[in-house]
């Protein structure tokens, strides 16, 4: 198993290169030119004279490495080639700059991913907390009515948009029961710290986790009873129970090891789509994270921010896929890789 995840480590160090090169590119065909939107800032100064206005002109685009070849600069982005006779790439610890917020892209990207990351596994651990224990209920008492009455409801919430649901319990929670706030990330105009600065933005972040832990409910929920229901009818099942073990054993030592296999696929595909539904949800409620700033960059041309960001979801995809193939070995290890 170790020889098989350091190949596929290698593996996927030459897929994150190749899309990082394509990204690059992507973005380098946009017709921007940084260089000259710096420059207007300097319209005043060179009022009467073009030819000096011309000049700073192409300072500006040799200080960013403008006049250089796309690859060339892609490789000074990587850190492995100079550009004006430094290495100032991403191998040296240099994410860009951003020329919106005026910091270096990863001070601007620090909190906001903390909120993202957070917001996002704790809305994971809350989903498979419900789903994969009401998934085997359901699974187990296939066709009474307590199974209906669940299939309906994963049914309504999975056909309802995500901003639809969000308006809704917006509605309900912070307007007509005024439990929690509509947006933001704080209490106006309060200077909290410590513990109450924490549960001041836990309360803030309430109703996003609630939302985006009941729009991903039903379809989890639903994939795991039709495992469940699989795995039951197979014929291991029928001879442990005809062994006479504890309907017990047979549920939650047998079916459900061999329920896991198509379940591990969807708990990390479903993480890893909760990461882009959240671009969302932080938008509709004024949350401090990676989906606002990356529509606020792509908005405001601030390429520098969106390529970090866009290559943060490779590097998220391209791990998921790892941890997926070896969860795979933990839960059948007739499967797993040792070459």
């Amino acid at each position: 198993m170790g020889k098989y995840i350091l190949k596929r480590l290698g593996y996927m160090l030459v897929v994150f290169l190749i899309l990082s090169l394509l990204m690059y590119l992507v973005y380098a065909m946009i017709p921007y030119d940084r260089a000259r939107a710096e420059a207007e800032n300097w319209k005043q100064v060179y009022k009467n004279d073009p030819v000096g206005f011309e000049n700073k002109y192409q300072e500006l685009r040799k200080e960013l490495g403008l006049d250089q070849n796309v690859f060339v600069r892609y490789l000074g982005w990587i850190g492995v080639m100079p550009i004006n006779g430094q290495y100032q790439g991403i191998l040296q610890g240099d994410m860009g700059y951003s020329y919106v917020y005026d910091r270096p892209v990863q001070d601007v990207l620090a909190k906001p991913m903390r909120n993202t990351i957070f917001i996002n596994i704790f809305a994971t651990i809350l989903g498979l907390g419900i789903t994969i224990p009401l998934g085997i209920f359901c699974g187990v008492k296939r066709g009474s009515k307590r199974d209906t009455a669940v299939q309906v409801a994963t049914i309504v919430g999975y056909s309802i948009p995500v901003f639809i649901s969000a308006i809704l319990f917006i509605w309900i929670f912070a307007i007509m029961l005024g439990w929690f706030p509509v947006s933001g990330m704080k209490t106006p105009g309060s200077n909290f710290t410590g513990m109450k600065k924490y549960l001041d933005e836990l309360y803030y972040m309430a109703l996003p986790l609630i939302v985006m832990t009941a729009t991903s409910l039903g379809g989890m929920t639903r994939y795991v009873r039709s495992s469940m229901i699989e795995a039951l009818s197979m014929d291991c099942i029928r001879t442990a129970r005809a062994k006479g073990l504890r309907e017990k054993i047979v549920i939650f030592s047998h079916a459900w090891r061999n329920a896991l296999i198509p379940i591990i696929t969807l708990v990390v595909g479903w993480f890893l789509s909760i990461f882009s539904g959240s671009i969302m949800i932080e938008n509709i409620f004024g949350l401090n994270g990676m989906g606002r700033i990356y529509i606020n960059s792509l908005t405001q041309k601030d390429f520098e921010v969106v390529l970090l960001l866009q290559m943060f979801y490779v590097i998220i995809g391209l791990m998921g896929n790892l941890v997926i193939d070896i969860l795979y070995g933990f839960a059948d290890p007739r499967i797993r890789v040792n070459k």
